[in-house]
């Protein structure tokens, strides 16, 4: 399921005195089946960007299409269930989406708004909770005697588990331990093998390389880039800094030993690959 943005304006308090302009002008499409993420540093629109995907913000101006359905200033709020069938966000802070008795409870819900019956509902939070890692024995606890990460698997299941057809996930790796974030960007990539359209928020340059398709970068509220993690990586390493983002581990690496005059005939993206130029390039020299 396409996203696009087609000159996609956005202010808080539009047509007062209070009002600020938070996204210019944005133009960008995330293509059917494959993972976008989105990165840029604090403040560049990333969050506001999201929130068009399934009609909590609706644009200024401009309109946003998801498959079929159009999103403009004039959508009625009626008409956005449809959209939020579709559409799926798990949010930066997973407390704010918590609010039921029990986990099971909790992930239940979204389901049951959709028109499933209580049977299915428990069936698809039992399978979804499952893929997310949350153990049974926590499925009767209340959600908020949880940890921060298992919060963030529980509101990650309860998006999932209407099993929408775009997932939007913000951030999603803030407070998992290494063996989590290992296991959501499994999660990442067996979504995409469902064919769902998979939107990533995340500052950490590694995870975009590994899941990712295309990468956009945000910058002011502007898309300022919109292309393959191998092609943004291979810019030159003064527009990151412009930018402030950062380079996956490897390029840090690489861009250090360029410093102290090694030169090595790309930059790489991960670990391994940087091991083996070292290897074939540095060591024979």
């Amino acid at each position: 399921m396409a996203i696009t943005f087609e000159k996609v304006n956005f202010s808080y308090g539009a047509g007062t005195v209070l009002a600020q302009s938070i996204l210019h002008d944005v133009t960008l499409e995330m293509p059917t089946g494959l993972v976008t993420a989105i990165v840029g540093q604090t403040g560049s629109g990333k969050s506001t960007l999201i929130q068009h995907i399934n009609g909590l913000l609706k644009p200024t101006s401009g309109r946003v299409i998801v498959d079929h359905f159009e999103l403009t200033k004039h959508t009625k709020e009626k008409e956005l269930v449809k959209l939020r069938q579709k559409v799926g966000i798990s949010f930066q802070f997973p407390e704010n989406q918590l609010f039921a008795n029990t986990v099971l409870e909790d992930v239940m819900y979204a389901p049951l708004n959709f028109g499933a019956t209580k049977a299915e509902a428990k069936l698809a939070a039992e399978d979804t909770l499952r893929r997310v890692g949350v153990a049974v024995d926590l499925w009767h606890k209340s959600p908020f005697e949880l940890s921060g990460g298992q919060m963030r698997r529980v509101a990650m299941a309860g998006t999932l588990a209407s099993n929408p057809s775009v997932m939007v996930m913000d951030e999603p790796a803030a407070g998992l331990d290494p063996k989590g974030q290992t296991e959501l960007l499994q999660l990442v990539l067996e979504l995409k093998s469902l064919g769902k359209t998979v939107i990533l928020i995340s500052h950490q340059m590694d995870h975009v390389v590994a899941v990712a398709d295309q990468v956009v970068v945000m910058h002011e509220g502007r898309v300022v880039a919109q292309e393959t993690p191998e092609k943004l990586f291979n810019r030159d390493a003064a527009w990151f800094k412009k930018m402030k983002l950062d380079l996956p581990k490897a390029g840090q690496l690489a861009e250090k030993m360029k410093a102290n005059g090694i030169h090595l005939s790309r930059r790489p993206l991960i670990l391994n690959e940087l091991a083996r130029l070292i290897n074939t390039e540095v060591s024979h020299e």
